[in-house]
């Protein structure tokens, strides 16, 4: 090429790049200033582009400066305003609609873009309650004045040829009514305004076209307006929320890339409303074309499968390493019986044999010295034999001895060689030492004067189970040899008994009482009626009377539970005038209704209580010592790995039952210890081992009251003291047990033989047998005999009477009656009675809170565990009680599982509304069935709960160790209902989001079942659990028309739960989805 050519095309070159930039800042001028003139470049190919990223980047700050200031007011729903705003308006990759603007325009699209002030004033209905959104308010282009084609829906127009408009402006509406023809492409002209505003991305704005047929422009859904024959479809009318505009957004199963693009979604992807991009469907699921959502039920299937096999393992581990531990305790505690019932064997032939050698080795030394001279001899080989058979039996008794000093026992001759000092054999040395020091001996665990009983011996350290069994059993073994010299309760054994400083006292407590009377303040009736006596520690006192004659009511005025009655009289503690609650960390009550946790065995009953009442100073040791004597003297041995059983469950027989019921204040050692009916149910032979355990608790200082039931002679022979009370609460006899008779006597009223004493003189009282021919007495005269014959006051009513020794000319019905003496005995209408009910009822309540939170100071000397401590024995409590309600879990994880899939196949989940419904439903099937499944943690543990608190125990303890092992199903409910519902419905939001919402649901509705169950009765706590869900979801969910709704819907906890499931869904769309 020649010089001149290239220089020529340089040229040329260099001219053309000058036009274009020429033309280009011409062109930025125009867009900069507005100024529409020259218009020749727009259709120039290489200028159209320039052109439009002016244009472009004048939108970018239009939309930036409009969504700082709507981000306050959706931030509810957008984490990042900004970002999320930037995303919906970024058009970078595709601007073609805008170049087609341009061209479609002439250059005008800037003069008819919205402004600032203009995108806020409709973006301001989004928060308004309009009755639609496709009409606004009347503005200063549209109004009943004002109204040309570009109010139109689809059309815009322009501002005038000389006005400047600056496209940032947020405060004024520029005057808008010039050159209107139909919207863009790309873009949205709503009705009411006449600028057009860009669709965002994820929607699709194509031009409308007319359907003929309906009238509509179409895919849009307005209608050309009437009279106007040259108006035609437009573009887009309308972007609000989903609900209100779903056409103008890119349908599901599709994807936009552009605003006037739209893509089938293809095989293997799917496409949500609104999408830009198609997105690839996950591992294990199907996609089919054009389908809006990925079918995801394996991953639910396989999250079910994993969740069941970690539960599985969870329950057979914990299972599984409970019972081995019980399996190798129980191996432990049998080999420690078995050692300590064989050294016990070995303890008494070893004594037997002592006896034998001793009296051997002194009958042979006389014969020898009487028999021999001073001269040496060979012994008599037959003595030798006898002495050395002897030796060998003693040495075949016993255990080998690891003491040195022991362990080179010799047999041989006892005789000493001659010339030398006679001394004594091995054998007589090691007898003699072990008489003078029993504990030295090391081949025996127990000796025959040992310490304390329950004191673990000094300078001996007892920590693993095994020593810690030989321990307890070789000391129940010593007890046992005891109680064997006790048995023929000679005078001599009586006195060795009452001194033996081996058997341990505890703090003694006296109760003693005047004239104790308690009236019922409903109905002004009698219960209990001038009763005075004491009880004494180290005695029994049995408790007896016809029905109705008070026992219940007496034993629960000494305890200090009697409710719901008025109270006189004095009841003095060891003299003082002091409450019997100060003593209640060592006094025992066992109830009539045998209250034992059904789902634990016997043995771990008994030792929860002693766990949780025994001193926390008590050494490990003790506390089994203690344990293991419970079970050994009321004969449990054969049942404590068993299950105590339930109505539902059989476990243990009900004798065993009522054995554990009396065993759960034995193993606390009490100080006193009250009964009520503890033999009820039980044969002759368990009454009498019952009542030998109780026994052995008197010898140690225990006050013990007991109402009994017509006991045998065997029975009554036990006894130490007799209360026996007549109708009405009045006292016949308190004494000596064995001085009823004697007093009866006296007054003409004698047993026939073969008669019980005990039934007869119950027989008395109830009427059946008559005593007026024989002793002249009747039984109406017998409780004011006994106040005469004590010396003690008569009530006034009961004077007269008692002067002519006719006492009553009442019925038997005496505690029936509502005033003795006659008086004021008018029948009360029907509103008065029923007004004494609610008032009794009322007063009833009072004083159950009152008793249940009365604080008294603590007198007893007994420092428990600890808050933390009982928290740590309530939580394994509970642990093994989850343990063994396995099924029952799992029938609550079943339902659920069946309300997961049944829910997400019924609901429909859709953008419209994202999910609302659904998560209506879902609201109220977990309330439902988390609430009546929680009330099962109080509901059924109300008694148990009511006597543990009485005895002592911290209720914040029993209250966190339940919550604390709820925990579990309030993490795991959620993931069960989820893996059905969430991949049945496949929401927007993602798992973690929805399982949150629902986790703190279900820790909501678990405290509000907890105050059910704790408050109300289990009928009426069951009944609110159903009744609340729904009520307060349809208050939540109902147009809150009134100010008291709107105030009653903020308590609702069904607003709160389906407002964060709906914000969870709405984070998840992107600024394209405006949400109303």
């Amino acid at each position: 090429m020649s010089s001149k050519s290239l220089k020529g095309t340089n040229f040329c070159t260099f001219a053309s790049l000058g036009i274009l930039a020429l033309s280009l800042v011409h062109w930025g001028q125009l867009v900069q200033c507005q100024d529409v003139g020259d218009n020749d470049q727009i259709d120039n190919p290489a200028v159209l582009p320039f052109i439009t990223q002016i244009l472009y980047g004048r939108i970018s700050n239009v939309t930036a400066v409009l969504s700082r200031q709507i981000s306050n007011r959706s931030s509810f729903c957008v984490k990042d305003p900004e970002a999320d705003w930037n995303q919906a308006f970024n058009f970078s990759s595709n601007v073609e609609f805008l170049s087609s603007c341009i061209q479609k325009t002439k250059g005008d699209v800037a003069r008819r873009l919205c402004t600032a002030a203009e995108m806020k004033f409709y973006f301001n209905n989004f928060f308004e309650k309009s009755k639609s959104a496709n009409y606004l308010k009347p503005n200063k282009n549209c109004n009943l004045t004002s109204w040309v084609s570009g109010c139109e829906p689809g059309w815009a127009c322009s501002v005038g040829p000389n006005q400047q408009i600056d496209l940032e402006n947020s405060q004024d509406i520029p005057a808008r009514t010039q050159t209107c023809q139909p919207c863009c492409e790309g873009f949205v002209c709503p009705h009411g305004i006449t600028c057009m505003i860009p669709c965002p991305s994820g929607s699709y704005c194509p031009m409308a076209t007319l359907n003929k047929t309906t009238g509509v422009c179409e895919p849009y859904i307005y209608q050309l307006p009437p009279g106007k024959p040259n108006h035609t479809c437009g573009g887009a009318n309308i972007w609000a929320d989903v609900g209100s505009s779903s056409e103008v957004f890119c349908s599901a199963g599709s994807y936009c890339p552009t605003t006037v693009k739209r893509i089938p979604c293809s095989s293997g992807h799917y496409c949500r409303m609104g999408s830009t991009s198609e997105k690839r469907c996950f591992a294990l699921t199907s996609c089919n074309p054009s389908t809006a959502n990925q079918n995801m039920h394996a991953y639910g299937i396989m999250l079910i499968a994993a969740l069941s096999t970690l539960l599985l393992i969870i329950y057979n581990c914990s299972d599984q390493v409970l019972t081995t531990r019980g399996r190798r305790l129980a191996k432990s505690r049998e080999a420690a019986a078995r050692s300590a019932r064989e050294t016990a064997k070995a303890q008494q032939r070893w004594k037997s044999a002592k006896d034998a050698a001793k009296k051997h080795a002194s009958g042979l030394q006389a014969h020898l010295s009487r028999t021999f001279s001073w001269k040496k001899d060979t012994p008599d080989p037959e003595k030798l034999k006898i002495l050395n058979q002897s030796k060998l039996d003693i040495d075949d008794g016993l255990p080998i001895s690891p003491h040195p000093s022991t362990s080179g026992v010799s047999l041989s001759s006892p005789v000493p060689s001659e010339g030398k000092k006679k001394e004594p054999s091995e054998l007589m040395q090691i007898m003699h030492k072990i008489e003078e020091d029993p504990d030295c001996y090391e081949g025996f665990s127990i000796g025959a004067e040992d310490t304390n009983v329950g004191n673990v011996p000094k300078g001996k350290q007892i920590n693993t189970h095994s020593q810690i069994f030989k321990y307890a059993y070789a000391q129940l073994e010593k007890e046992k040899a005891q109680q064997q010299e006790y048995k023929d309760l000679t005078f001599s054994g009586v006195v060795k008994m009452a001194t033996n400083h081996e058997i341990r006292k505890r703090p003694l407590i006296e109760i003693s009482f005047k004239d104790l009377t308690l009236t019922l303040k409903a109905k002004n009736k009698h219960l209990l009626r001038c009763v005075s006596g004491k009880i004494r520690p180290g005695r029994i006192t049995a408790v007896m009377g016809p029905s109705g004659a008070g026992k219940t009511t007496f034993l629960s005025a000494l305890a200090g539970k009697a409710i719901g009655c008025n109270m006189t009289g004095l009841i003095l503690i060891n003299g003082k005038n002091i409450s019997i609650h100060s003593y209640k960390k060592i006094i025992g009550f066992v109830p009539q209704d045998d209250i034992v946790h059904g789902n634990l065995t016997v043995e771990e009953n008994l030792w929860f209580s002693a766990k949780c009442r025994l001193s926390a100073d008590l050494p490990e040791p003790d506390k089994v010592l203690v344990v293991e004597r419970v079970i050994e003297s009321l004969g449990l041995q054969q049942v404590r790995g068993s299950l105590v059983g339930t109505v539902e469950k059989r476990g243990i027989s009900g004798g065993q039952r009522k054995r554990v019921n009396v065993g759960l204040e034995m193993v606390m050692e009490p100080s006193l210890l009250i009964l009520d009916e503890p033999t009820s149910g039980l044969d002759s032979a368990s009454s009498q081992l019952l009542l030998r355990a109780l026994r052995r608790e008197a010898l140690e200082g225990v006050n013990i009251c007991m109402v009994v039931h017509q006991p045998s002679y065997a029975l009554f022979k036990m006894f130490d003291d007799l209360v026996l009370l007549a109708k009405g609460g009045l006292t016949v006899y308190h004494g000596s047990a064995k001085k009823v008779e004697e007093y009866f006597a006296g007054l003409g009223i004698k047993v026939p033989d073969r008669v019980n004493p005990p039934d007869h003189f119950i027989d008395i009282l109830e009427g059946m047998v008559a005593t007026e021919r024989s002793s002249g007495v009747s039984y109406e005269e017998l409780p004011v005999r006994w106040m005469l014959h004590n010396g003690y006051s008569v009530p006034p009513d009961m004077t007269q009477n008692a002067t002519r020794l006719e006492l009553f000319s009442m019925d038997e019905n005496l505690n029936h009656e509502t005033n003795p003496s006659g008086a004021g005995t008018a029948e009360q209408s029907f509103a008065g009675e029923l007004w004494q009910d609610v008032k009794g009822t009322v007063e009833l309540h009072r004083d159950k809170i009152r008793l249940n939170f009365l604080k008294s100071k603590d007198l007893s000397n007994r420092r428990t565990p600890g808050l933390f401590q009982q928290y740590r024995y309530f939580l394994g409590r509970v642990g093994k009680q989850r343990l063994r309600e396995a099924r029952i879990q799992a029938v609550d994880y079943l339902i659920l599982l069946l309300a997961g899939a049944c829910l997400g196949s019924l609901a429909n989940v859709s953008d419209q509304t994202f999910g609302a419904v659904g998560y209506t439903y879902t609201i109220i099937a977990v309330s439902l069935l988390c609430k009546i499944a929680a009330l099962r943690s109080f509901s059924l543990d109300r008694l148990h709960y009511w006597r543990e608190s009485a005895s002592g125990m911290s209720s914040l303890a029993y209250f966190l160790a339940k919550d604390t092992i709820d925990h579990f199903n309030t993490l795991i409910k959620p993931v069960v209902y989820l893996s059905m519902f969430y991949f049945f419905t496949n929401p927007r939001s993602s798992f973690a989001d929805n399982y949150i919402v629902l986790l703190c649901l279900v820790y909501c509705v678990t405290g509000v079942a907890y105050a059910l169950a704790i408050f109300f009765e289990q009928g009426a706590a069951q009944l609110s659990s159903v009744l609340l869900p729904v009520v307060m979801t349809l208050i939540a969910t109902r147009p809150q028309d009134s100010e008291f709704l709107k105030i009653l819907a903020k308590f609702c906890y069904p607003r709160w739960a389906l407002e964060a499931f709906v914000i969870a869904n709405a984070e998840r769309y992107c600024a394209n989805f405006p949400i109303k």
